[in-house]
């Protein structure tokens, strides 16, 4: 008897004993129940409209990277309270529960790896965090990122999910835009390129600044992306806004992205990407394919 029959039968669907906790799960997309273990396998995707479930930060690395090529660099910058901010709850204590919650620092994790043998420094923003927010600490690391890339003259990956800047630490927060756009200037003055990665959500400060400065800019199918959420857009021109707004097939379609990418061709996509930039040839950088591929 199939689970969600069960009720009939006058068995509870949410019975531990019949279906443990967090086996299925239901589709943001359609609505369809998935069954963890196959969406593992399918990236964390539905099968049947191919909504993206957002992942982790460490997620996002091991598929991306080759097999533990990742080295993680600043782990222990953490977050302080320069403003004592408290709203509902206090700062430290957002902080506390956000730690413990992800196992994080920090929303962000940064080091360096290599992708089919090509060495990249990488920086992944974690939403599980507060939100994936910007403040000094996820700044200060996509500074640190960027600058060692440049010593090491290696390309940079950033992969973006975000609400922004974060708002518990005001002045401090905004002023990451500018640290991680300055760097990122240098490392084209070097001649190393930047690929963005864009995920389900990337907004606010985030979009901003380093997101939407990619020399390549990849998203995610049906990602919302932009400053100000539709909701807001809307109700301060107090007009309706076209259908798919800020989605990336809508910014695809207006020029601010250079490809959409699903989750499982991401990587593939990737290592075309840095080999177009490369100066190692493509039959040394990939020894499993032939160089005119």
């Amino acid at each position: 008897m199939a689970w969600f029959q069960r009720a009939k039968s006058g068995i509870k669907t949410g019975d531990k004993k019949d279906m443990p906790q967090g086996l299925w799960l239901k589709c943001d997309g359609c609505g369809e129940i998935l069954y963890r273990p196959e969406m593992e396998k399918a990236y964390w995707t539905c099968h049947k409209c191919d909504y993206h479930f957002s992942i982790g930060s460490r997620q996002y690395i091991k598929l991306l990277l080759d097999e533990e090529s990742f080295v993680e660099e600043d782990a222990e910058l953490a977050p302080d309270d320069p403003l004592g901010f408290k709203d509902s709850k206090k700062y430290t204590e957002r902080i506390a529960i956000a730690q413990k919650k992800t196992g994080l620092s920090d929303a962000i994790v940064a080091g360096k790896g290599a992708v089919r043998n090509v060495p990249v420094s990488i920086a992944v923003l974690d939403f599980g965090y507060m939100g994936g927010s910007m403040g000094s600490v996820v700044g200060e690391r996509i500074y640190r990122v960027a600058k060692r890339a440049i010593e090491g003259k290696r390309p940079v990956i950033t992969v973006s999910s975000s609400g922004g800047a974060r708002m518990q630490e005001g002045i401090f927060s905004l002023m990451q835009m500018a640290k991680t756009s300055a760097i990122l200037a240098k490392l084209a003055e070097a001649g190393l390129p930047h690929v963005s990665i864009l995920t389900h959500p990337t907004t606010g400060g985030v979009t901003a600044s380093f997101a939407s400065l990619g020399d390549v800019i990849l998203a995610e199918p049906k990602a919302l992306i932009g400053f100000a959420g539709p909701r807001v857009i809307r109700e301060t021109i107090n007009q309706e806004l076209p259908e798919g707004f800020q989605r990336s097939e809508f910014l695809m379609e207006h020029g601010f992205l250079d490809r959409i990418v699903h989750r499982r061709d991401m990587r593939e996509t990737l290592e075309r990407v840095l080999s177009f930039f490369s100066d190692v040839p493509m039959s040394e950088a990939h020894p499993r394919r032939r160089a005119d591929d």
